[in-house]
C-alpha cells in the first residue's frame, strides 16, 4: 500500500485556561470529556464495524508540544506505513522536527508545513483501541 494520510486523528489547540475551557465546551456544547479531552468515534464506510477515534484536546498556552511552530494549534493526521512515508518525504527534502517514537497506541513523528503549522503524523496501533473503553461524543 502507498504511504499516505488516511484521515484526521486529532485536533489540538492552546488555551489560556484549558480545563476551564474544556468545561465550557462540555456544559454548552455537550462534549463528553475524558483523560484526553474529548473523543469522537468514526467508522470506515467499507469496514463499518471497526471503530476509530478522533481526539480533541486543549493544551496550555505555554506548552512546548507544538514547537517550533508559533501557531496555537496542531493537527494530528492518521497515516499508513509511517516509516515509508517518512522515507519518501525525506528524499524530497522535507525535514522532521524529531524521530519516530513508538507507544502502545501507535507511532508518531512531527514536522512543519511550509507555513509553519505543526503537523503530527500518527500510525495508530489499532489493536490498542479495540479493548479501550473511551467515553465518546457519538
Amino acid at each position: 500500500m502507498k504511504p499516505k494520510i488516511t484521515g484526521i486523528g486529532g485536533i489540538f489547540f492552546k488555551a489560556q485556561e484549558p480545563e476551564k475551557l474544556q468545561q465550557w465546551y462540555a456544559k454548552h456544547l455537550g462534549l463528553i470529556l475524558n483523560d484526553y479531552g474529548a473523543t469522537f468515534e468514526m467508522r470506515h464506510p467499507k469496514i463499518p464495524d471497526k471503530i476509530k477515534y478522533i481526539h480533541w484536546s486543549l493544551f496550555s498556552n505555554d506548552t512546548e508540544y507544538f514547537e517550533p511552530s508559533a501557531k496555537p494549534f496542531m493537527i494530528n493526521y492518521r497515516v499508513q506505513h509511517l516509516e515509508k512515508l517518512v522515507e519518501k518525504l525525506t528524499t524530497i527534502g522535507i525535514e522532521f522536527i524529531d524521530s519516530i517514537t513508538s507507544y502502545p497506541y501507535g507511532k508518531f513523528i512531527h514536522l512543519l508545513d511550509p507555513e509553519g503549522n505543526a503537523i503530527e503524523l500518527w500510525e495508530p496501533e489499532e489493536s490498542f483501541f479495540d479493548t479501550l473503553k473511551i467515553p465518546t461524543n457519538k
